[in-house]
């Protein structure tokens, strides 16, 4: 396994491909074209300005994984932290530590940035995340509820 490193354009093929796995573990049976989804990574991670920062875990030259993320300010105080958005390990690299990589990864990400803390949230049903939380020695914090708008346009300003 390689270090985990940041996303590059260079990286855009692979991670279309990740992303398309992903949305089929979530229960998609369609998704947009494969011109579309790349666009619109490079909209998200490489746009001026990025709205997202990715880092990805290689296992020779196959993407085994990848962690997307977000800064937020503030977090405590006047300080910022990294929410992760999506932290997702291709099925066949399951079980051989890449998740740890890719959380030590998001880790470094945040020392270096001055970040007091790291976020996330979890689907209830996704019991296969939650374990491997608790594995590496996070617990939920129920503090907070989470609150979505969708499923028609956002109210004009």
């Amino acid at each position: 396994m390689t270090p985990v490193v940041a996303a590059e354009p260079v990286h855009v093929d692979a991670i279309a491909a990740l992303l398309e796995e992903l949305d089929t573990f979530y229960g998609e049976t369609e998704v947009e074209p494969r011109n579309v989804r790349i666009c619109q990574i490079n909209e998200a991670l490489f746009g001026d300005p990025p709205l997202a920062h990715a880092v990805l875990a290689w296992d020779a030259q196959a993407l085994a994984g990848l962690a997307t993320y977000s800064f937020l300010w503030p977090a405590v105080g006047l300080t910022r932290s990294l929410y992760l958005k999506e932290l997702y390990v291709a099925q066949t690299a399951r079980g051989r530590g890449v998740g740890k990589l890719l959380v030590d990864g998001l880790i470094d990400v945040a020392v270096s940035n001055s970040c007091s803390r790291i976020e996330w949230t979890t689907d209830r049903e996704n019991t296969l995340a939650q374990r491997f939380y608790a594995k590496i020695g996070v617990a939920p914090n129920d503090n907070k509820i989470f609150y979505r708008f969708e499923g028609h346009p956002l109210p004009p300003s």
